[in-house]
């Protein structure tokens, strides 16, 4: 299996995890896919009273540079830990 099938069917199961994941690992989800699928954040930092959204654009700055390649890999490890 490619890569790139192993990433789709993380994103698939990433949706039907036994348990919710705590926040800080739902922005690594997150972070992870848009560096897999859209690579480094673009746009502005959303304003701090946008609680929500300031998280997300913080956590994928935060994967800034890192190769897409890289990203996917670390989703579907993620995932799979998150799987049990």
């Amino acid at each position: 299996m490619s890569l790139q099938e192993q990433f789709d069917q993380a994103v698939a199961d990433s949706k039907t995890l036994p348990e919710r994941p705590d926040n800080l690992t739902l922005l690594k989800i997150y972070a992870l896919f848009k560096q897999a699928t859209s690579g480094n954040v673009e746009g502005e930092q959303p304003a701090i009273t946008d609680f929500v959204a300031r998280a997300k654009w913080d956590a994928w700055q935060n994967l800034k540079d890192l190769p897409a390649d890289d990203a996917r890999q670390q989703y579907i490890d993620l995932i799979t830990d998150l799987k049990g």
